[in-house]
């Protein structure tokens, strides 16, 4: 082993996050939205602003939200992320959140505009 380690340590959150990392659970996770809102945040692991738009949006919410929170790494999962652009008809943005309902997306925003606030509003 070398002087520096690169293994990959979960991300620590205080949110219940639903980890998609195939195009199959995404279709899921889009389908079970009939059912009950969904928010899928998709996040890249090398952007500073994603990771500050993601700090953020985990310090603003509240977990007793009634919806399901979804994670996509599209750095680790290009695929699912190219997916949902083509399921909902979101163009590509990173960091981004899309809000579904209904099989539908409802709301999306990116960068600095992702606000848990506005959020609560569309869910």
């Amino acid at each position: 082993m070398g002087l520096f380690s690169f293994s990959k340590k979960p991300r620590p959150s205080k949110l219940n996050w639903i980890n998609i990392t195939t195009v199959e659970e995404l279709k899921q996770a889009i389908a079970e939205t009939e059912n009950v809102d969904a928010i899928f945040f998709k996040h890249s692991s090398r952007c500073s602003i994603s990771s500050m738009a993601l700090n953020s949006f985990e310090n603003q919410w509240e977990q007793d939200e009634k919806c399901e929170l979804y994670f996509i790494d599209l750095i680790a999962h290009r695929d699912v992320s190219s997916a949902i652009g083509e399921l909902t008809g979101v163009e590509h943005q990173s960091p981004q959140v899309i809000v579904i309902k209904n099989n539908e997306a409802v709301y999306t925003a990116s960068h600095n505009g992702i606000s848990a606030r506005e959020i609560k509003k569309s869910v």
